[in-house]
């Protein structure tokens, strides 16, 4: 768990967060994934000397959640913020350095399987950065990010399905294609790093897994109260705007986002998730969510066409006495 706090102008964001796994029913006593979740750092910008005022800070929490061994996630997990913090233009150019970064993992991870074949298998990846006042999300298969802004859930990710129509005319333009909901038959994400070793998937020049990260971001505000970050086991069960209710509530209940990503994870359980689960609650403010109050709705009244021409009728003859 770590705590940091960042001072803008009209907000004050308590950073908490803890990572939370576990198995999902059926599953073995190994959980093949990984979290990643890193205190505040400050980084000086490109070809400005170091002075006050002209660094932004940067807070990096990622989901990777692996299939066929762990080892894809473990090494994604180790290579992808040394990449990302190593560019030079990072964090002025965040969007072109991550997703740079991510392809550049991709690669070293399938050189390292070509020297070490036990290697082979694959992971999804979800990168959050906090990047001042900004909120940048990096997706990479089918974790996804939701934010809390007053009780509403705004997905930050959007999960990439080999079903999915995009995503479907991605594949089939790259030469793959999509049976029974799995990408060319084998896989049932449509973006991941590693897989190097399934025939037809990646190759040199692509293929239709594609390692490209899909962006989103927004301007962090005084009502965005926390985020979500979670492996698909955990969205299998629930819905975007229930994870944010559910969560919601436990933080009302003790304002602990390291409880409330172990509430998460128990509640799926419940839930009889079949896949392994994990998740990580990040909290924007440091106090609880307040309740929110519904607005009384408005008693709205109206008179007919033929009421008004009655009293206007009647007005006219109260003139006339």
């Amino acid at each position: 768990m770590f705590a940091s706090t960042i001072q803008y102008q009209n907000l004050v964001a308590v950073i908490e967060s803890l990572a939370y796994m576990a198995r999902g029913w059926g599953w073995g006593r190994e959980v093949p994934g990984s979290i990643l979740c890193s205190k505040k750092k400050r980084y000086l910008l490109k070809g400005e000397k170091r002075k006050s005022g002209n660094s932004v800070a940067i807070i990096r929490i990622a989901v990777f959640d692996g299939h066929g061994g762990k080892h894809a996630a473990d090494f994604v997990c180790y290579h992808l913020p040394r990449f990302i913090v190593e560019d030079e233009d990072f964090p002025r150019e965040i969007e072109r350095v991550v997703a740079s970064a991510f392809l550049q993992t991709d690669n070293a991870f399938a050189e390292a399987c070509s020297l070490d074949a036990a290697l082979a298998s694959g992971t999804t990846a979800l990168a959050a950065l906090v990047v001042g006042r900004s909120l940048v999300v990096a997706n990479a298969g089918d974790c996804r990010a939701v934010l809390c802004r007053r009780g509403k859930a705004i997905e930050m990710s959007r999960d990439h399905k080999p079903v999915c129509s995009k995503e479907k005319k991605r594949i089939e333009a790259c030469g793959g294609y999509v049976y029974d909901g799995y990408l060319n038959g084998q896989l049932n994400v449509a973006r991941a790093l590693g897989d190097w070793h399934m025939e037809g998937l990646k190759d040199v020049d692509g293929g239709p897994l594609s390692a490209e990260p899909e962006f989103m971001t927004t301007r962090l505000t005084e009502e965005d109260e926390f985020l979500i970050i979670g492996c698909d086991g955990i969205w299998d069960v629930f819905r975007s705007q229930n994870a944010v209710d559910f969560a919601r509530r436990r933080l009302q209940e003790h304002n602990d986002p390291a409880l409330c990503s172990k509430d998460l994870v128990d509640e799926a359980l419940k839930r009889k998730s079949g896949d392994n689960l994990a998740a990580v609650v990040v909290c924007f403010q440091p106090q609880a969510p307040p309740n929110l109050v519904a607005p009384r709705p408005r008693v709205q009244r109206s008179i007919s066409a033929e009421g008004l021409r009655e009293l206007q009728s009647f007005l006219d003859g109260l003139g006339k006495d």
